[in-house]
Formats: C-alpha cells, structure tokens, sequence
C-alpha cells in the first residue's frame, strides 16, 4: 500500500514539475518575443508613464535620463523659476543697488543646493558665476566642500550663501567665505528671521564689517539679507 502511495506521489511531482517547467518557457518566450521585438521595429523605445514598472517589458521600455537632461527639465519647473525670480527680486537686486554687483563681477554661490542663485545670476546678467555644494548638480553647481574650498584668497568680488543653517561649521563656513573673497568686496548671506540671530551671524566674521541688514520676503518665507564688506583686516 505504501508503495503504491510513493509511486502516485512520484507520478504527481513529475506532472507538476512538468507543468512548470512549460510554463517558465512560455513566460521566457513570451517576454522576449515582446520586449525586443518592438525594439528592432520602431527607432525609439516607448517611455511608460506607470509610476513602476509592471512587468521586465516595461522596465526595459524605460529611458534612462542622464543628470543634465534632469536637470534641465526641472529648471523649466514652476517653483525652480519662482525661487529664481525671487532671489533676483528680493536679494540681488538690493545687492546691485549697494553697488557691490555687477555684470561683470566674479561671483561665489556656496551651498548653492541645486543652483537657484546661480541661475538667478546668471539671468540678470552676470556670466561669471561659480556654485558649490557637497553635491553637484550639473551644469550650475559643482561638487566642493564648503569648509575647504577649492579657490585661491580674493577671487571673488561677491560671495553668497543662503545655506549657512545647514553648515557643519559656521565660523569656518564664513572663514572660506570670506578667505575667498577680494578685500573691498561683500560676502552675502541670506538666514531665516526665525533660525538664526543677525548679531550671531555677524560674529562670525572677521575680516568683514556689517554694511546693512534687511528684511526681506524670499518666496513666501521671511528671511534677513546680511550684507557684509569685506575690509582685509583679520580681528582677534
């Protein structure tokens, strides 16, 4: 009796291992004859618009952007162009009118994040701007550390941040700063009304005297434009 139960049980995994084993060829043959065959007829794949993928085919189909191709799709963003409106409004503008930048100024955005200044900047005109951050984001910022940057002393007419909340290091993320910058030019610093303390920040200078401080809206959040100039002097 228990023999015979072994040989049903044998004959029944031999069927299901069978069944299976037809149905992965099937599957293969299936998703190869779907996912290459409409990439040797068309000149280009389909991009799906499923947020995941449903199945290999669909992965395959998928585009693979390069960084730049990102990068220009999200500068033609609504709320990109908003910042970059607004940072030219509400900051550089103001900036222009001290007489501190021009067109033709050499200029350092550090913790530039994605490059909404460097746009900005670059959209009123001045062409010779550099940005930074610990991450690039190509074409408009580079990848360089804040605290050790990668500039000779004095090459820059205009140094600006509105990322110092998020240095590791304030007084040396404002030492770089102004290292970098010319003695007779500015360094800029945009910080939000309820996170830092304008006396604070301006402590952390040495070789800058505070030229002015105002109040300024940068795309709905209230924000203290810190104007400082640079004097050469490094005080104890």
């Amino acid at each position: 009796m228990d023999r015979n139960v072994r040989r049903l049980l044998n004959r029944v995994s031999v069927v299901f291992a069978t069944i299976a084993t037809i149905c992965l060829l099937n599957l293969f043959h299936h998703s190869s004859r779907t996912c290459f065959s409409s990439s040797l007829t068309h000149t280009h794949l389909t991009l799906s618009r499923a947020p995941f993928p449903k199945s290999s085919c669909d992965a395959f189909s998928r585009r693979v952007s390069s960084i730049e191709a990102r990068s220009a799709k999200f500068r033609s963003s609504r709320s990109f162009l908003r910042r970059v409106h607004s940072l030219s409004v509400s900051v550089f503008d103001p900036i222009r009118s001290l007489h501190l930048l021009s067109n033709s100024s050499n200029v350092l955005c550090v913790l530039a994040g994605i490059g909404h200044a460097v746009d900005s900047l670059q959209e009123s005109g001045v062409t010779d701007v550099t940005g930074v951050d610990v991450i690039d984001y190509p074409p408009l910022v580079q990848r360089a550390d804040p605290h050790n940057l990668p500039f000779f002393d004095g090459v820059f007419d205009l140094g600006f941040s509105d990322g110092l909340v998020g240095a590791l290091y304030p007084i040396r993320f404002v030492g770089e700063l102004e290292r970098t910058v010319r003695r007779g030019g500015a360094v800029v610093l945009v910080v939000a009304r309820e996170v830092a303390n304008v006396e604070e920040v301006v402590g952390l200078f040495k070789r800058s005297k505070l030229l002015e401080v105002r109040s300024v809206n940068l795309d709905g959040s209230d924000m203290n434009l810190i104007v400082m100039k640079r004097n050469g002097t490094k005080s104890s």
